[in-house]
C-alpha cells in the first residue's frame, strides 16, 4: 500500500518543524532560568500577591523586553529595577521575555496575613 500525499507532506513538515520545536523548548528553558529571579518578587511563575509589584505571566513580549531595556538605560525611574536589568544581555532579556508572555496570568489574590 502506497502512502497518500499527505501522509508523506505531513511527515515531511514535521520531520522539518522537529527542529524549531526543538530551539523553541530549549529558548523556553533557558528563559525560565533566567526568570526565576523575577519570581521573587513578581511572585510564583510571574503572579504577585495583591499586585504589588506588577504581576508579569502573560504580558506582551515585546513590552516586557521595551520596559527591561528602558530600565537599563535609565529611561524608567526605578528602586531596583534599573540594578536587575543591567545584569543581562539583550539576548538573555528576550529569552525572559518570551517566557513570561507565554506563562498563564492567575486571577488576582490577596496576601497571606501573617500570623505571629
Amino acid at each position: 500500500m502506497k502512502p497518500s500525499v499527505v501522509t508523506v507532506v505531513g511527515l515531511s513538515l514535521v520531520c522539518w518543524l522537529s527542529p524549531i520545536c526543538s530551539a523553541v523548548a530549549q529558548d523556553l528553558v533557558q528563559g525560565r532560568g533566567l526568570a526565576a529571579n523575577c519570581f521573587t518578587c513578581h511572585g510564583t511563575n510571574g503572579n504577585s500577591a495583591g499586585g504589588v509589584p506588577p504581576s508579569l505571566a502573560g504580558r506582551d513580549r515585546a513590552e516586557i523586553f521595551q520596559t527591561m531595556k528602558d530600565f537599563q538605560s535609565g529611561k524608567r525611574a526605578a528602586t531596583i529595577m534599573h540594578q536587575q536589568a543591567k545584569g543581562y544581555t539583550d539576548e538573555q532579556l528576550q529569552l525572559i521575555a518570551a517566557y513570561l508572555a507565554q506563562l498563564k496570568p492567575a486571577p488576582a489574590r490577596t496576601p497571606a496575613k501573617a500570623t505571629y
